[in-house]
């Protein structure tokens, strides 16, 4: 049922009074009627993942907390397909109480110790912090901006165990809400061509901030978005690598030619020129800055690897759907360590004419012995430590064998594909 219709009190539904059942996976539920978005399928399907690999790793326990439990779904699946052995599941609203004993009911009897709370999530994790609770696994899918939920959240993760965090704020950490950005985040956010990821590394900039004032360390994941939704999974370390603060620091974007350039907070120092004319006073083009940020890794592409269903888990290979499988594969293949992104279409618009073709960019700037990569946060742009100048002439190159192959003729050596 759509939410316009589920809202019309005109409209006639044979569910309207009776059970929504939704199957998702191996689990069917009773949705009641409140928010639940089909299309967040990924989201879970990685949670389960997540939460199976952490159970292979662990003692034999899997403990997690979903503290925005809503219908109860991810609660369920994660007692149901990825074998937690502990479920606290928790929700703000009392009125979805009965709803969630009734749709968790099934984990008691498959042996799952499961406890059901009906709390802000602020007074969950304060009461897990005085009982001195923690958990594998603690998933937070909030609405809006978590940021301040992050230090109490880390609390309640046991080292070497995931935070699963979410936000829904998709203005401040995209440069459209700066002041925003400045009080939920402690940063500055500008405008960007790659704005989910801009997001994702101001989330993981957070959340590290925060696990390093309380003396531990760092290590995302997987990150992503489909553009309303930003997920980050971290794992607690019981203090930071060697060298892991040097990860924290700036991502300059210049609107002028389009440089990027990145700096650790460790090592600040003087922005190198970039491309554009100088005005007639001889004052730089002024930089957009966004930061502090996360500019290290975004994904583990082993932890990915050893979380994909196979012969350790041949019962997931059924329950997870194709789009699923398929942002798995997508993250794996782009462990997201250099900050510097440009849509093939920005390339484009700078240049002039059609799109440079991705794959003949990546190819030609790993010949050159620069890393390049397909961004796996957003499709179609192009991931590349190479100094701009080096990327723009690959793009031209790029350019010309699309033209050479539209009218059906083979790339020359002056070309340079």
């Amino acid at each position: 049922m759509s939410r316009s219709h589920a809202c019309d009190p005109t409209a006639e539904s044979p569910q309207r009074h009776g059970p929504q059942l939704h199957r998702e996976g191996a689990v069917e539920l009773d949705l009641g009627g409140g928010f639940f978005r089909p299309e967040s399928r990924p989201s879970r399907d990685l949670g389960v993942l997540l939460a199976a690999w952490l159970a292979r790793r662990g003692t034999g326990t899997l403990r997690v907390l979903d503290g925005m439990a809503g219908s109860g779904i991810r609660a369920l699946r994660y007692g149901t397909e990825a074998g937690a052995t502990s479920v606290w599941a928790n929700d703000a609203d009392p009125d979805r109480l009965p709803l969630l004993e009734r749709n968790l009911a099934g984990l008691s009897a498959r042996g799952v110790a499961l406890r059901v709370t009906v709390r802000t999530v602020q007074v969950l994790l304060a009461e897990a912090l005085i009982g001195q609770e923690r958990f594998d696994l603690v998933d937070l899918d909030a609405f809006g901006c978590p940021a301040a939920l992050v230090p109490l959240a880390l609390e309640a993760v046991a080292f070497d165990g995931v935070l699963y965090l979410a936000s829904t704020d998709g203005r401040s950490p995209t440069g459209h809400d700066r002041p925003a950005a400045v009080r939920r985040l402690g940063a500055a956010a500008r405008a960007h061509p790659s704005s989910w990821e801009l997001a994702l590394r101001l989330q993981l900039g957070v959340i590290a901030r925060a696990a390093w004032a309380l003396g531990r360390g760092v290590q995302p994941l997987f990150s992503f978005s489909e553009g309303r939704t930003f997920r980050t999974a971290v794992r607690l370390r019981r203090r930071a690598a060697p060298g892991e603060e040097s990860r924290l620091g700036l991502l300059a974007l210049c609107h002028g030619c389009g440089d990027q350039q990145v700096q650790s907070l460790l090592q600040l120092r003087r922005w190198a020129a970039c491309l554009c004319q100088q005005a007639p006073t001889g004052e730089p083009t002024p930089l957009a800055i966004s930061g502090p940020l996360w500019i290290g890794p975004l994904q583990d592409p082993a932890a990915l690897g050893a979380m994909a269903p196979g012969a350790e888990t041949p019962a997931l290979e059924g329950v997870l759907e194709p789009a699923s499988l398929k942002l798995l594969r997508r993250l794996q293949a782009d462990p997201a360590a250099v900050a510097r992104c440009w849509p093939t279409a920005e390339i484009a618009r700078r240049l002039g004419g059609g799109p440079p073709r991705l794959e003949a960019m990546i190819q030609h700037l790993r010949q050159r012995g620069h890393g390049a990569w397909a961004s796996g946060v957003m499709a179609a742009q192009l991931r590349s430590d190479a100094p701009w100048p080096v990327l723009l002439e690959v793009a031209r190159a790029a350019q010309a064998g699309t033209l050479l192959n539209r009218f059906g003729l083979r790339s020359s050596p002056g070309h340079g594909l």
